[in-house]
């Protein structure tokens, strides 16, 4: 018989979302769509982070970045959102207030 030779990559040497975070984002960014704000998305999944990037046509900068740091847990927060040109706009360890100023966009003043 042959010989089974193990994948070379680690276990958990990529940072991913979990089904409840991606649930959230995707949610967030599907009521997003139907605003007519966001087009298009992209995930980036790597070793050091998970980044969810919003874009308003898919030819530019991402509109919005949400990601997720595991290494800066302990510290800052593992979850930040970053606006277009990088600058952090909330950084924190739970995803919900970090959703917050996006979501405070689909409000809208009734008289």
């Amino acid at each position: 018989m042959g010989v089974v030779t193990p994948f070379p990559a680690a276990a958990g040497s990529q940072v991913a979302f979990d089904r409840p975070e991606l649930s959230r984002i995707l949610d967030l960014y599907g009521r997003m769509v139907a605003a007519g704000l966001f087009k298009d998305y992209a995930i980036d999944l790597g070793r050091d982070a998970a980044i969810f990037s919003c874009f308003r046509r898919a030819a530019e900068r991402p509109e919005y970045r949400i990601e997720k740091r595991p290494a800066l847990r302990n510290r800052q927060g593992m979850w930040a959102l970053l606006n277009e040109s990088g600058f952090i706009l909330k950084r924190g360890h739970e995803l919900g207030p970090i959703l917050a100023p996006v979501e405070r966009r689909l409000l809208k003043v009734v008289d």
